[in-house]
């Protein structure tokens, strides 16, 4: 068994550049959500004819589609990822926009039948209801309140849940934009954590959960949960995740 300075040396070295999770394979599970976003939205991106991809990343999920529209837009703020997402949907005709998560979107009024988004980080919904047509729609997955807060808690001691990632929060701001929401579900899902180097390659990967997350900063916290996962087994956090898909009255 690799030591606990080797684990974090493995962690802190390892990429952690846009949204591909296969570096975990072994080393930490996350049971997914029982819709399936990506086969549902690949369902409705087969349907539009003009579509975008908001907070794309690296383009991970957005080139798994088994057809694309004859217009394929997404959006992505971080430089390393558009251009990684660049090569990933070219295959696909599809075109990177740089934009932030708290841009305006760079489209003209009416430009799309349908906008999808998977776990962004912000939505701006007044410009998603702005750039969906007349009976367009908005399908996403996001993030919930408290999502893996029991690993926030480990490293930082107890947080308080804010309530902004609220699925009804949403569904609020989605009506408020003009919208109709179609659908909305939640769930709690179950994670593991084998050993230290994924945690800590996960919190390098998904900086809100420790916001202030340096291997240095939080080293004796690591060594804990090192040897929390020595004495008990993987550590156990739960992800929390909701769809929400909304229409642009006709």
């Amino acid at each position: 068994m690799a030591s606990f300075e080797e684990l974090v040396a493995e962690g802190a070295a390892a990429p952690v550049d846009g949204w591909d999770f296969s570096w975990f394979d072994g080393r930490a599970t996350e049971q997914r959500p029982s819709w399936g976003y990506a086969r549902l939205m690949g369902e409705r991106m087969a349907r539009a004819k003009r579509a975008l991809d908001l907070q794309t990343g690296g383009g991970e999920v957005l080139a798994g589609i088994p057809r694309a529209p004859e217009v394929l837009m997404a959006t992505e703020g971080w430089p390393p990822n558009a251009e990684l997402a660049r090569v990933r949907l070219a295959p696909l005709g599809g075109r990177v926009v740089a934009a932030g998560e708290n841009d305006d979107l760079p489209f003209e009024d009416d430009s799309f039948d349908l906008v999808v988004s998977r776990h962004p980080v912000t939505v701006r919904w007044g410009e998603v209801a702005r750039v969906l047509e007349p009976g367009g729609t908005y399908f996403s997955q996001q993030v919930g309140a408290g999502s893996v807060h029991e690993l926030t808690d480990f490293m930082m001691g107890p947080q308080p849940i804010s309530s902004a990632r609220d699925p009804e929060r949403a569904r609020a701001a989605a009506t408020d934009a003009g919208l109709t929401v179609l659908d909305l579900r939640s769930e709690a899902l179950r994670m593991e954590f084998f050993d230290v180097a994924a945690v800590i390659v996960f919190l390098r990967k998904v900086i809100w959960i420790v916001p202030s997350f340096t291997v240095p900063a939080y080293y004796d916290r690591l060594r804990a949960i090192h040897a929390h996962i020595a004495e008990h087994g993987p550590f156990v956090a739960h992800s929390q995740r909701f769809l929400i898909e909304a229409q642009k009255p006709a």
